[in-house]
């Protein structure tokens, strides 16, 4: 479900860590939503697995963690701005590194065997670029879901400034 420019998925409160919450939900809005359903391969993989659950890690502040208790019925949300830059860093990084290896291999050295490794090698390394990048904004608020409250007591967990 797309609310105001985020995505909302509700789920349960599956287990209340220190910092964070596990959410488990049943992927299921986006899919039903979309026009592209019987074209987009994310659409077939969630048609194999129909109703199975998946678990999300929620920061929250330490000190509201005794507000969530396992089994409560939470809703949380992705801003968009997020969903899009995510998605430039995984799929395009790749790409570009891809590309600019073998760009790279191909000035050095002549023929396509070298292009190939160099496109091979950019690839990986783009790869690893987009895992050290998510890695390093695994602990950060402002760049992961929002926990909301379901019915009229919502809640964002992150303060406004």
């Amino acid at each position: 479900m797309t609310v105001s420019g985020e995505v909302v998925e509700k789920g349960r409160v599956a287990a209340v860590g220190e910092s964070h919450l596990w959410i488990e939900t049943v992927r299921q809005s986006t899919c039903q939503s979309c026009s592209a359903q019987k074209a987009c391969g994310h659409g077939i993989l969630n048609s194999i697995d129909k109703g199975r659950r998946h678990q999300i890690k929620v920061l929250i502040e330490a000190s509201s963690n005794t507000d969530y208790r396992i089994d409560d019925e939470v809703e949380i949300s992705i801003p968009d701005h997020l969903l899009v830059k995510g998605a430039l860093i995984v799929y395009l990084l790749p790409l570009f590194a891809m590309l600019s290896g073998a760009f790279l291999m191909s000035c050095l050295w002549v023929g396509d065997v070298p292009a190939v490794i160099g496109a091979a090698f950019g690839f990986f390394t783009g790869i690893l670029l987009v895992k050290y990048h998510a890695n390093k904004l695994n602990n950060e608020l402002e760049f992961n879901p929002l926990v909301k409250r379901s019915g009229s007591n919502r809640r964002n967990i992150i303060s406004q400034a």
